[in-house]
């Protein structure tokens, strides 16, 4: 079939007639000859019915019948080599044919006749087309009626001609005629006539004529003509251009349709008021909201063009809208019903200026034109806002109920009329958002304040800040049943809370406009009209607190509005006796939680009014600052009291049935009971995420049912965001570091559930991934798959939480270990994975080597706790177990050890447990091999003592030369006068000496120095804290003591580390011993004795006494000496920071203080440590928070060592030294500096996702305490007074 009949050629040409009748909708909505294109070749994606046209199936009728056969052929080929391995895939087997049969002949000859023939059957229709049109032409001219009858009002026709007509391009003499027939001089008829013909030709012809200029002025000037028809077919042409026309040709239909709109809002005609109310169903009025729907349509779908066009096309559109939306008929008039308010009928929320507004590219424009031109248009806005306002305010204080338009339209759906308070809040409703949108963005704050007419005082962003936060309760009272989400009407406070929330996210303009005193306090303006028990005349008001706690959580969960609420726009400045927003909310809080606001007595909403207020103060407490100002009010107590009353009647609620129906099976009310207990376990929690908070939760005796509550949630593993995720880890990590805490982590199931989940990451894998994807060998010491349970565990073994853990437990052991054998326990991971001294410990590990790693790796971490290290080492002889397995990892040949990642672990371990010094004391082995000849060059070992090659030079004792600072020191120290001059003159002096020559504040001199000072303050009773006791060591007594092995063990490393330092004699082993045995007796004299499950309150001290050996090693081993100072020492508050054995179980502290097993140290030191880094490091104290690790944590370490192994001996003397001599309040100080010098580790490692191992294992390099002496001098002019009024509070801790 390769030539063609004229049969065939008529065939086609009627068929490919019938495809574009079908099709001819398509091909008339085009705007231009080639979208039509488009949609033809594309009309097998877009239509149904393309394969069910004759023309289609002719067509492809003849391509089979042409090259079926070299298709057939093509694909036998490809099939036989497919099967030989030559062609590979469906996919290329259909592009390797139909590349072949392209080539072929027979498709080249096809391509060529049909080629031929279309163009015959296309000449024909275009010929055909001609002749139709000059058939119109002369019917035109002879029955202009009957052609006007055949027209559809609709656009369209359904006449054989009718694809022809609607698809014509117009030339200029065919345009220049329809201008003339438009001419309003022209009769009625020609004029429908022309809009008709108008109607048909596409929009881009018409816009891009000659004689557009004229032809928008005639249809302008139809615009206002009476018969509607005439304005109906205009805005739809305008409709069909907006829709289908670029911007730069569409904003001239729009700016002719605003200027229309305008000069007939101020023509004569247009006499509408608001007074008389507005009825759209009135044929003018709809007329009218026609065309200005139309506008608001454009308003909202330019702004996603216009960028793409020059800036003055887009001004000429936002002028046109604020000339049309500023007028004013009569100024003096206000009762004109102006265009702002016909489009916020249609656009009540502003969608149309919000979009406007969100680019910079349109934003900068509307502000530029609304300064300089159109600054009324805002003013009307205020305005309408207080008009509002002051209508509602008049109406609450008469009792009256004010009508709530927002509702209105939802009851009464059949009323086509709006009154004319209706109408006024309507546009209240537009200026509303209008505004808020407003004050979302910097330019247009700059445009405030405000000048009103009818004000004497300007209107400032504060004034309309406080005007939206007092529409939240003088506003039109709303259904209980609605709660705080007003969904389904427009009521003024659900518009205002929308706005608030979204200024709370905004950080600039919350910053400007809501973190202000006037705007808070007007906030607070109900909770604190009912704390004073005045009248309160507010609709809903229990929505309305809701409303109010829901934005006061929000201002409190950014650090500059917490800043705000506790201490004001005057920030820490302001004096402790103000009243600033935290005095007011917590007040509230704690007599909400009373029942003692009668107003709210009885009400439904009163658990959820609670509940939206204890978030807000749990926002606050969480933080140590927001803690500080919350204490005084006991709130605490509140909330514990509430929570014993409510946990009491819940366990009257009968536990729900599996699978009953919920209403039968439990109540609503008990329901409410338990949500209710709920939120106050939560509240309850969040005390916690700082040290004291924890410590007053131990007060209420709420620590296990917080922890119980907070693992439930966790095993539920509900939902919660980054932010509560982060915090649970800090709240776990808190709990971690005090006795109690340990116990309830245990007791909840958390640690059971920690472990078990680390064994199967470790041991066990997803057995789902298994078969298809294989668990790749991980080139980390630890897979990352583990690294989160890791760093749990690190959080986890404090030395307070291992104390309790493992304090006198045996290792297992066990002679067979089965495979499905989980550990439950810290004890198992140690028996499994650290101390692997059996073939039955290593044949129960499927990944022996990887899950020995991540034991060894864990233990080294353990081991920088001195305390911990002593406890492992005497209950299971740690380091003796890693020797033997250093021994059998010997070659049998030439007896050299095998370097493997087991054994570079284990010798990193013997080093570090077995050598105490700062960081250019000792040595430690990498942990990594070099490349080369040697890649281990540390000496391996399996026996004591370790090489020398671990042991760095001895320091340089200072040369002691003459000094003036220090010989005045020493002379001031000899002759004290007037006590307080005396001593600040010491320390005075004793700062210059630090800043000039550190290095002669050590040894001798160094124990001179603190000795007298310390003797001078003991005899004095006004620098006393505590009461001196009578005591006196006799030689037999000590002599028939042991100490523990813990204490032995600890003896014998501080000697070893004395000798080092040429400190101690050879002797000086018994002087230490009983040095520390004195000390324990002489403090067993002031303990009191105590009933507790806790390991640590059952043992005279719960760790070694690293401070007196401290200062056994500056008194050079002096032992009388050592006691001496000690016992003068006990009298000074500051022994109760760097002496931590001084307050075991000290009759000095409250009971409650005893028993909680939590150390002063940590509840008032480690508190100030958080609350201080936080103000003076945030990015420090943000970074510990993204770890889910906590300042307080690592600084207990610090502390309760004396900093051993973490600075050098020198730098330890002086920040003993320092603390004596300027104050207890300098250790908090320092751990301040030493995270300040660290900043830059620590924001490195967090990003590595491994600071709790930096900080635990690496000593402080480069840290020296005289270099950071003018920053802690700093740091005591502003924190000093708070910091010693609560050390100083200590003994009367209020619980």
């Amino acid at each position: 079939m390769s030539h063609f009949t004229s049969e065939d050629e008529a065939l086609l040409q009627s068929m490919l007639r019938q495809l574009l009748q079908s099709v001819k909708e398509k091909i008339t909505e085009a705007p231009s000859v080639e979208c039509a294109e488009e949609v033809l070749l594309h009309l097998e994606e877009t239509d149904e019915n393309f394969h069910n046209y004759e023309f289609v199936k002719y067509l492809r009728q003849y391509i089979n019948n042409t090259v079926g056969s070299v298709i057939e052929e093509e694909t036998e080929k490809c099939t036989s080599a497919q099967n030989q391995g030559e062609v590979s895939g469906y996919d290329t087997l259909v592009q390797h044919v139909t590349k072949k049969t392209r080539e072929s002949k027979e498709y080249r000859e096809m391509m060529h006749a049909l080629k031929n023939v279309m163009m015959v059957v296309v000449e024909s229709l275009i010929n055909k087309f001609e002749e139709d049109r000059m058939h119109n032409k002369e019917l035109d001219s002879k029955t202009k009626n009957e052609r006007q009858s055949s027209y559809c009002t609709d656009n369209c026709s359904d006449s054989d001609s009718s694809f022809n007509q609607s698809y014509t391009f117009m030339s200029q003499e065919q345009l220049q005629l329809l201008l003339e027939r438009l001419d309003p001089i022209q009769p009625k008829e020609v004029r429908q006539e022309a809009l008709q013909t108008l109607s048909f030709s596409p929009p881009s012809d018409i816009l891009n004529s000659e004689s557009w200029p004229s032809l928008r002025k005639h249809l302008t000037m139809a615009l206002s003509d009476p018969d509607a028809t005439f304005s109906d077919k205009i805005l739809r042409f305008y409709a069909k251009t907006f829709s289908s026309s670029p911007f730069n040709m569409t904003r001239e239909v729009y700016t002719s349709l605003a200027k229309h709109l305008e000069l007939y809002f101020l023509s004569g005609e247009y006499s509408l008021r608001i007074s008389a109310g507005l009825d759209v169903s009135n044929t003018e009025i709809i007329r009218l909201l026609k065309k200005v729907r139309l506008l608001n349509e454009y308003q909202k779908e330019a702004p996603s063009s216009w960028i793409r066009h020059p800036e003055k096309y887009m001004e000429e559109v936002v002028e046109s809208t604020l000339s049309l939306l500023s007028v004013k008929h009569e100024p003096s008039n206000p009762d004109f019903l102006s265009p702002i308010y016909f489009l916020a009928l249609l656009d009540i929320k502003a969608i149309w200026f919000k979009k406007w507004m969100h680019a910079y590219y349109s934003r900068t424009v509307v502000l530029r034109l609304l300064e300089k031109k159109y600054k009324s248009m805002i003013n009307a806005a205020v305005q309408q806002c207080l008009d509002y306002f002051e209508f509602c305010k008049a109406a609450v204080n008469k009792n009256s109920r004010v009508n709530d338009f927002s509702q209105r339209r939802c009851s009464d759906k059949q009323n086509f009329s709006y009154t004319g308070p209706e109408l006024q809040y309507v546009c209240f409703v537009h200026s509303l958002c209008l505004l808020g949108t407003l004050l979302i963005y910097k330019q247009s704050r700059n445009l405030f304040p405000v000048q009103l007419k009818n004000k004497k005082d300007t209107v400032s962003i504060t004034d309309l800040l406080v005007l939206f936060t007092q529409l939240l309760y003088y506003s039109p009272s709303c259904p209980k049943t609605a709660l705080v989400a007003h969904t389904d009407h427009y009521s003024p406070a659900s518009l205002v809370m929308e706005i608030l929330q979204v200024f709370c996210e905004q950080t600039g303009c919350a910053a400007e406009c809501l973190y202000v005193d006037a705007v808070i306090d007007s906030l607070l303006h109900p909770c604190q009209s009912l704390l004073n028990g005045t009248e309160v005349n507010i609709n809903c008001l229990e929505t309305t607190l809701i409303d109010v706690a829901d934005l006061l959580a929000r201002i409190a969960a950014v650090e500059d509005g917490l800043s705000l609420l506790l201490y004001g726009e005057s920030e820490k400045t302001a004096k402790e006796d103000s009243r600033t927003a935290v005095h007011v909310i917590v007040r509230f809080t704690k007599k909400l939680l009373q029942d003692d606001i009668s107003p709210l007595s009885g009400s439904e909403l009163l658990l959820l009014v609670k509940g939206a207020f204890i978030f807000v103060c749990r926002q606050m407490y969480r933080t140590c600052e927001g803690l500080q100002m919350v204490i005084p009010y006991g709130l605490h107590e509140t909330v514990g009291e509430a929570w014993k009353k409510i946990s009491l009647l819940s366990e009257r609620v009968p536990t729900p049935v599996t699978g009953a129906d919920s209403t039968s099976s439990i109540g609503l009310e008990s329901k409410n009971i338990l949500l209710w207990e709920e939120t106050l376990l939560d509240a309850l929690l969040n005390f916690s995420a700082t040290p004291k908070g924890l410590f007053l939760l131990h007060g209420i005796g709420a620590v296990n049912d917080a922890v119980n509550f907070m693992f439930s949630n966790l095993s539920k593993k509900l939902q919660i965001n980054e932010y509560e995720e982060f915090g649970n880890r800090v709240i776990v990590t808190q709990m971690a570091s005090t006795p109690t805490g340990a116990i309830a982590l245990q007791n909840s199931g958390f640690i059971k559930a920690l472990v078990t989940e680390l064994w199967a990451l470790l041991e066990c894998g997803k057995d789902d991934l298994r078969i298809t994807q294989p668990k790749s060998t991980t080139i980390d010491p630890i897979d990352q798959s583990c690294q989160k349970s890791f760093l749990s565990l690190i959080n986890l073994l404090t030395y307070p939480a291992v104390f309790e853990l493992l304090s006198k437990q045996d290792m297992p052991n066990k002679p067979v270990y089965s495979l499905r054998e989980v550990p439950t326990d810290i004890i198992d991971i140690i028996d499994r994975l650290i101390i692997l001294n059996s073939e039955a410990k290593m044949c129960s590990l499927f990944s022996y080597e990887q899950s020995h790693i991540f034991g060894l790796r864990l233990l080294n971490v353990l081991c920088c706790e001195l305390n911990t290290l002593l406890l492992l080492e005497t209950q299971y002889n740690v380091s003796q177990v890693l020797l033997k397995a250093q021994e059998e990892n010997v070659m049998e040949t030439s007896g050299d050890f095998i370097i493997d990642g087991l054994s570079v672990e284990r010798n990193h371990i013997l080093v570090r447990i077995n050598l105490i010094g700062g960081p250019q004391e000792r040595i430690l082995p990498l942990r990594v091999l070099d490349k080369g000849c040697d890649p281990y060059p540390w000496p391996m070992f399996s026996s004591f003592p370790l090489p020398k090659y671990y042991l760095a030079e001895v320091p340089r004792k200072a040369e002691l030369r003459q000094d003036k600072d220090l010989d005045k020191l020493f002379l001031v120290l000899k002759s004290p006068e007037k006590q307080t001059e005396w001593s600040e003159i010491c320390r005075k002096q004793f700062c210059k000496v630090m800043k000039a020559r550190p290095n002669l504040i050590s040894g001798k001199i160094l124990a001179e120095l603190i000795e007298k000072f310390v003797s001078h303050l003991s005899e004095n009773r006004s620098d006393c804290y505590f009461s001196a006791v009578n005591f006196k060591a006799l030689d037999a007594d000590v002599k028939n003591e042991n100490l523990s092995s813990v204490q032995q063990l600890g003896v014998e490393m501080t000697v070893r580390y004395g000798k080092y330092l040429n400190l101690l004699k050879e002797d000086a082993e018994n002087g230490l011993r009983v040095v520390l045995m004195s000390c324990e007796k002489f403090l067993k004299q002031q303990q009191r004795t105590v009933e507790s499950s806790l390991c640590c309150l059952r043992e005279p001290c719960a760790g070694y006494d690293w401070f007196a050996s401290s200062m056994f090693l500056i008194m050079s081993g002096e032992g009388e000496r050592t006691l001496t100072f000690l016992q003068r020492f006990s009298r000074l508050l500051v022994s109760a920071f760097l002496w931590l054995p001084r307050l075991h179980l000290s009759m000095q502290l409250p009971v409650t203080t005893v028993e909680s097993g939590i150390h002063p140290i940590y509840f008032c030191s480690a508190h100030h440590i958080e609350m201080l880094l936080k103000a003076e490091l945030p990015l420090v104290f943000s970074a510990f928070h993204m770890s889910g690790f906590t300042p307080s944590q690592i600084c207990l370490l610090w502390i309760t060592q004396c900093f051993w192994n973490y600075m050098d001996w020198s730098e330890i003397c002086h920040y003993i030294a320092l603390c004596i001599f300027l104050g207890p309040d300098y250790q908090i100080y320092l751990c301040i500096s030493v995270f300040r010098h660290l900043q830059q580790d620590i924001l490195k490692h967090t990003e590595a996702q491994d600071l709790q191992v930096f900080l635990k294992e690496e000593p402080l390099y480069g840290f020296r305490v005289s270099d950071y002496l003018e920053y802690m001098e700093s740091l005591e002019a502003i924190y000093r007074p708070m910091l010693l009024k609560d050390m100083r509070s200590i003994r009367v801790q209020n619980t």
